[in-house]
């Protein structure tokens, strides 16, 4: 049972993939505007958002 349960739960983090592959290239996007823009707290609060996709990412790729 506890190896049914790693395999449906990879298999879901698997499919989230394309999504925060997504995510990251909308958030890139708004801090290459925000860049231009010179919006100095939009900057921070995109940088932290990259970041916590980042590690989602980092987390899935490595199960």
């Amino acid at each position: 049972m506890k190896y049914v349960l790693e395999t449906i739960r990879r298999k879901e983090a698997q499919e989230k993939l394309p999504v925060i592959r997504m995510e990251i290239d909308y958030e890139l996007v708004t801090l290459h505007d925000a860049l231009e823009a010179n919006d100095t707290v939009q900057i921070i609060k995109t940088k932290e958002r990259l970041e916590q996709l980042r590690k989602q990412l980092l987390e899935i790729e490595n199960d």
